[in-house]
């Protein structure tokens, strides 16, 4: 990576000449001086993505979503202009670098090997990891593009649909909820520090015991199913069109003791989108599970 670094190196001091940087902000791997208004961003996370349309920023250049051609289809229309720039485990250090951006933002998680690298090109600024904190890390990721304010009202707008769906679901916000993921590599469930796990926890669901849990997901055997016994069940599979995968949720739905918990014989048990309930992890994606929460239990759209 020596050479690599000696490479983009040049094009860091271009890009900084003259970008007055103003403010000092503390974050997973140290302190960075920022730009007090920064004009060229680029995220490499998906969740760091949907914070920055979130507050009206649209990236010069962002990491591929886990799915979709090449961002979720709920974001396509925000990101007309921005360079695709790799994977959020590889992203392309020299088109980061071709784009001269005065700030990068990334997660520790992801992007702790480059983070060097990435700081050679411009101010870098990292959460720690992704998933449960996302609310925490909107609110870095607004402040590091100066729009703290913005960020604090997207947050607020979120917390007040909590509000309102907790009311709304009256007794049934008691009812414990299940999460449970079955794809071919492996069949997991998801605990509190999972990014629906915390979503659940706001609302104020409670958990079945096996998944009351701080932890991000537990692999799960056919012979653990009951342990997904809960009030309400969600599921989901990486992606409806993927023949293997269809087929390995086929086998797990049709197994006698997922067919024999409760929630299933009641038709409790709810297909999710796997994106946007797992994969995405942002404010964007956050609000769709709300708009599926409310639709499962037949509320009145908050939105």
């Amino acid at each position: 990576m020596k050479s690599l670094y000696v490479l983009l190196a040049p094009l860091a001091l271009a890009g900084l000449m003259g970008t007055a940087t103003a403010r000092e902000i503390t974050h997973a791997m140290g302190t960075t001086e920022v730009p007090d208004a920064p004009q060229r961003v680029v995220v490499l996370t998906n969740e760091g993505n949907e914070a920055l349309l979130a507050v009206g920023v649209v990236p010069v250049g962002a990491v591929e979503s886990w799915k979709g051609n090449p961002w979720y289809d709920y974001l396509m229309p925000q990101m007309q202009g921005a360079a695709l720039l790799g994977t959020e485990g590889e992203p392309n250090l020299e088109l980061i670098a071709s784009l001269e951006p005065d700030l990068i933002l990334g997660s520790k998680v992801r992007q702790e090997k480059v983070y060097e690298q990435l700081s050679a090109i411009a101010p870098t600024v990292m959460t720690e990891t992704l998933g449960a904190p996302w609310k925490e890390n909107l609110a870095v990721y607004a402040d590091a593009v100066g729009k703290s304010a913005e960020g604090e009202a997207a947050l607020s707008a979120f917390d007040n649909r909590i509000t309102a769906i907790r009311q709304a679901l009256g007794t049934s916000v008691k009812d414990t909820a299940s999460l449970v993921r079955v794809s071919p590599a492996r069949t997991r469930m998801y605990l509190k520090a999972s990014f629906p796990g915390a979503i659940f926890a706001a609302i104020g669901f409670q958990r079945p015991t096996p998944q009351d849990k701080d932890g991000f997901a537990e692999d799960l055997t056919k012979e653990r199913i009951p342990e997904l016994a809960a009030t309400r069940i969600f599921y989901f599979s990486p992606d409806p069109s993927d023949a293997e995968a269809e087929a390995n949720l086929a086998d797990w739905t049709a197994d006698p003791l997922w067919l024999g918990l409760d929630a299933v014989k009641a038709g409790r048990a709810t297909r999710v989108d796997d994106a946007t309930w797992i994969a995405a992890g942002g404010i964007f994606a956050a609000n769709i599970v709300l708009d599926d929460i409310e639709a499962t239990y037949g509320l009145a759209s908050t939105r």
